[in-house]
C-alpha cells in the first residue's frame, strides 16, 4: 500500500513538473565560462542576464566555473569537443586554445556575421586595423572576440606625495632627480615616527624593477623585445641597459631599494594595520591597495613616465585589446543571434549596464555632473557589483567607458583614473598584438624558457652585486643571453613586424 501512494505521489510530482516546464521557456542557448571565486557572483540570479534576455529576447542554460584550474581541464575537453556549449563567455582563451580550438572545427568563424549582427563591434575594428589584425586568423577568420580598456591593470609608479609635500620635494622627473627623492625618503624621517623605517623604494622582483627601465629609453617586453619603424631589436645586450642596471645597483648599495624585493610577496610586504606608519615612498604595483591599507590611499599619485634625452615613454603591458573573451562553437546552429546578443556590450549603453547597472537603480547623476553609487561602498562590494553586475573577474566582451570612469563622485578615484590614462598616452606596446604561428610559438616558449631565468637571475645579480658589473662579466653576460636563443628570437619576431 505504501508503495502505491509513493508511486501516486512520483506520478503527481512528475506531472507536476511537466507542467511547470510545459509553461515555461526553456534556455535558448548554453552559456559557459569563467568567473573567479572572489567575484561572489552567481550567474543563475545575477540580474544583468536577466536584463539583457528583456533586451534582446535571448536566454540562456549557465555552466558557470569559478576555480581557474577546473576551468582549464574544461578548456582542453571543449578542444576534444566533448559536451560543447554554444557560446564560451568570459573564456579566458589564450591565442594558442583560440587557433587550436577553430582548427579542430570547434570554434565558428564570426567576421561573416559582424558587420549585420555585430555593427558596433564591427565599426571599432574597421577604425582599429591593429585590433583586427590581433584577433584574425592566418586566413582572416575572428574566432573569438576581444574586449577593449585602455586602463587595463598595469605596472606603475605610485609615489607618497605626502612625503614630497613634507619634505618640501618637487615632484622627481629624471632618474637623477627620483634618486634624490630617495635619498631624503630614506634620511629624513618623512612618516615622522622617528623610526628609521621608511622604504624609498619598494618592488618584487626584476620583473617589476624592469618598469624603471624606461627612464633609460627601454621598454622591451617579457620576451626583451621591442619593434620600432619595423625593425625588431633587444635591450638586453645594450649600453641602456647596462647604465639601467649600474643605476639599479648604486640604489641597492644606499639602500634605496628594498632589499626584500627580490624575495617577498604582496602579502609579505603590505600594510594592513591602518594606525601603523606607511614604511613605502614609492611603489611598484598596479594599485598602491596590493600593498597599503585604504586609509593611506590618499598620500599616492601616480608619477608620470620619467623623461630620458627630453622624451617620456612608458611600456604598455598588455594593449587595449583583451583576445578570447567571447566565442560561439559549431554546436550553435544560430551563430548570428548570440553575435547580435553581445553586441549591446560594444555600445556605451550595454557596457555601462553590464559593468554599473543601470542610472537610477544602482547609480545616480549628480547635480555638479558627477555619479554616485545609490548604496554605501560596502554594499555596493559586497551585493551590487556581484549580483546585478558582471564587472571583474575574467575579461568581459566589451568596451570600457573611460569618460563615465572619470565622472566618478569621489575625487581621489577622478585623479587616479585620469592619472592612469596620462600614462597610458605616454605608452608604448613594445609589440603589437599578433597571432603567431604554431611552429614559431613553440620555438619561442622553448628560447624563453632558458632565457627568461637566466636574464632575470643575472640582472638581479648586477643589481644587488652578487655578479660585479664589469667589463668581464657583462661580456659573459651578453654572450650568454645569446648562445640561449637571444637572436634566434629576434628574427622569429621579426618577421610579424611591420611598419
Amino acid at each position: 500500500m505504501r508503495r502505491g501512494i509513493a508511486l501516486l505521489l512520483a506520478l503527481l510530482v512528475l506531472a507536476c513538473g511537466c507542467a511547470a516546464a510545459e509553461g515555461q521557456k526553456a534556455p535558448d542557448f548554453i552559456l559557459e565560462g569563467f568567473d573567479g571565486e572572489s567575484t561572489n557572483r552567481n550567474w543563475e540570479t545575477n540580474v544583468f542576464f536577466t536584463r539583457m534576455e528583456e533586451k534582446t529576447g535571448v536566454s540562456f542554460q549557465f555552466r558557470q566555473y569559478s576555480d581557474y584550474k577546473s576551468w582549464a581541464a574544461r578548456k582542453a575537453e571543449i578542444l576534444e569537443k566533448k559536451n560543447l556549449p554554444d557560446v564560451l563567455f568570459k573564456a579566458e582563451l589564450s591565442g594558442t586554445e583560440v587557433r587550436e580550438m577553430y582548427k579542430a572545427g570547434v570554434l565558428t568563424d564570426l567576421k561573416p556575421y559582424l558587420e549585420e549582427y555585430a555593427p558596433a563591434l564591427w565599426e571599432i575594428l574597421q577604425q582599429d586595423p591593429e585590433a583586427m589584425a590581433a584577433i584574425s586568423m592566418d586566413d582572416g577568420a575572428i574566432p573569438a572576440l576581444p574586449a577593449f580598456n585602455t586602463l587595463q591593470g598595469n605596472d606603475l609608479m605610485w609615489i607618497n606625495t605626502s612625503w614630497l609635500k613634507r619634505l618640501g620635494l618637487e615632484t622627481p622627473a629624471t632618474a637623477e632627480a627620483l634618486t634624490e627623492v630617495l635619498r631624503a625618503f630614506l634620511t629624513q624621517d618623512p612618516n615622522g615616527n622617528r623610526d628609521e623605517d621608511e622604504v624609498p623604494l619598494t618592488f618584487l622582483s626584476m620583473w617589476e624593477l624592469r618598469f624603471l627601465a624606461h627612464a633609460f629609453g627601454i621598454v622591451d617586453n617579457d620576451y626583451y623585445i621591442t619593434c620600432r619603424d619595423g625593425q625588431v631589436t633587444s635591450s638586453l645586450t645594450s649600453d641602456e641597459n647596462r647604465a639601467f642596471l649600474t643605476w639599479l645597483h648604486g640604489l641597492w648599495e644606499e639602500k634605496l631599494l628594498d632589499h626584500n624585493g627580490f624575495n617577498n610577496s604582496d602579502n609579505l610586504r603590505q600594510i594592513t594595520d591602518e594606525k601603523k606608519a606607511i614604511p613605502y615612498g614609492l611603489i611598484m604595483s598596479s594599485n598602491p591597495l596590493t600593498v597599503v591599507p585604504s586609509a593611506a590611499m590618499d598620500q599616492y599619485e601616480v608619477l608620470m613616465p620619467l623623461t630620458y634625452e627630453g622624451k617620456q615613454i612608458y611600456r604598455d603591458l598588455t594593449g587595449s585589446v583583451i583576445r578570447g573573451t567571447y566565442a560561439v562553437t559549431t554546436k550553435c546552429a544560430e551563430p548570428e543571434k548570440l553575435v547580435a546578443w553581445v553586441n549591446s556590450l560594444y555600445t556605451e549603453e550595454g557596457a555601462l549596464m553590464a559593468q554599473y547597472g543601470l542610472e537610477g537603480q544602482e547609480y545616480r547623476w549628480k547635480e555638479d555632473g558627477t555619479w554616485e553609487w545609490l548604496d554605501d561602498l560596502t554594499t555596493v562590494a559586497q551585493q551590487v557589483i556581484p549580483q546585478r553586475t558582471i564587472a571583474n573577474g575574467a575579461a568581459l566582451p566589451c568596451i570600457t567607458p573611460v569618460e563615465f570612469q572619470t565622472k566618478y563622485a569621489s575625487e581621489q578615484t577622478r585623479r587616479d583614473i585620469l592619472q592612469i590614462e596620462a600614462v597610458e598616452k605616454l605608452s608604448v606596446l613594445p609589440f603589437p598584438i599578433v597571432n603567431l604561428k604554431a611552429e614559431d610559438e613553440a620555438e619561442i616558449a622553448r628560447i624563453q624558457q632558458e632565457l627568461a631565468p637566466y636574464a632575470e637571475q643575472s640582472m638581479a645579480g648586477f643589481v644587488t652585486g652578487d655578479i660585479p658589473l664589469d667589463d668581464e662579466q657583462w661580456q659573459i653576460f651578453c654572450d650568454s643571453v645569446r648562445e640561449k636563443g637571444l637572436d634566434d628570437m629576434i628574427s622569429i619576431w621579426q618577421k610579424y613586424a611591420t611598419k
